[in-house]
């Protein structure tokens, strides 16, 4: 119900409330519930107790419901997760774009967690790379470098500049004009 689900009239006829715990408002929480499911099918396809935080945002004025069934962090540990939701989402997109994880070797937690520091390590020290060197080229491009050139035995530097040569020399005498000389002209 996370994504786009704004029918809170109908969501509040589905549930009736157990508890009722107060909230901190300068946190912005102002109240956290332990709620039940009212209906017969939702019970019985969920049977357990869920927890209904209410949030005021200081910042855009607007009020929040945060359904979980997580009961051993705090409501304001819930709030900032939702609230930074989008934050780990365009983390996400971001190990995507830049660190270029085909797949993992691994499905156990702690492989898949290794395998992003690795990653994330490996982008950190090209980009260390690119700044000492004081490099034109791109971080992809200094990363294909290393991975081509990486039994070699060549200072970093040379190949770094060599191939920063070599691609504006090529692409400076090979390059096609699109609306210059047209036969007839």
């Amino acid at each position: 119900m996370d994504r786009g689900y704004v029918d809170f009239e109908r969501l509040f006829t589905l549930y009736r409330r157990r508890y009722f715990h107060p909230g901190d408002e300068s946190g912005g929480v102002r109240c956290d519930r332990t709620i039940a499911l009212s209906r017969v099918k939702s019970v019985r396809d969920y049977p357990l107790p869920l927890r209904c935080i209410r949030y005021h945002d200081v910042q855009t004025s607007k009020t929040f419901n945060f359904l979980t069934n997580n009961f051993a962090i705090s409501a304001q540990t819930v709030a900032d997760l939702y609230r930074y939701r989008w934050q780990v989402e365009l983390f996400f997109k971001w190990i995507k774009q830049h660190l270029r994880i085909k797949s993992f070797f691994g499905t156990s937690e702690n492989a898949v967690k290794s395998q992003i520091w690795i990653a994330i390590s490996v982008y950190i020290l090209v980009a260390i790379i690119k700044n000492r060197l004081d490099s034109n080229s791109d971080l992809y491009t200094i990363l294909q470098i290393l991975s081509l050139t990486l039994l070699e035995n060549t200072l970093l530097a040379l190949l770094v500049t060599r191939m920063e040569s070599i691609s504006d020399a090529a692409y400076a005498h090979n390059q096609l004009n699109l609306f210059d000389n047209f036969p007839g002209q």
